[in-house]
């Protein structure tokens, strides 16, 4: 019986994790098939390629996360590439620099953004993923 409680447990927390995952967009890593899935699907999505190197891109996050913390923004995904890591993907969007962000609404680019570290033009930006 103990072991039946312990199953029913460990799935009764998965299915909270899974919930509380899907509920909330927020910052996730960059994985091809779910961007690609997030793309069909028409999610609102940023792709922001940093790296741990860049000094932009170190100012940017606590910006970003203070926009994504905003009601009307929950929505959005925003996938974390790395910019070191991610080749194919910097070719796949034409990406050439670190401290980019790329916005897609409805499965489509609608703006891009490298370097810019004023909340209100990042506001701006994120906004039109909506």
């Amino acid at each position: 019986m103990d072991r039946f409680r312990s199953v029913r447990s460990l799935f009764a927390a998965a299915g909270l994790a899974l919930c509380v995952v899907t509920a909330s967009a927020g910052e996730v890593p960059f994985k091809q098939a779910e961007f690609d899935a997030a793309l069909a699907k028409g999610t609102p999505v940023i792709v922001d390629f940093a790296a741990s190197w860049c000094p932009t891109c170190k100012a940017q996050k606590p910006i970003v996360q203070g926009l994504l913390a905003e009601p009307k923004l929950k929505p959005v995904t925003l996938f974390l590439a790395d910019f070191d890591t991610e080749v194919a993907l910097k070719k796949q969007l034409g990406v050439t620099q670190q401290s980019t962000f790329v916005v897609f609404k409805g499965g489509k680019e609608v703006g891009r953004s490298t370097g810019q570290t004023q909340k209100d033009v990042l506001s701006e930006l994120f906004h039109k993923a909506l």
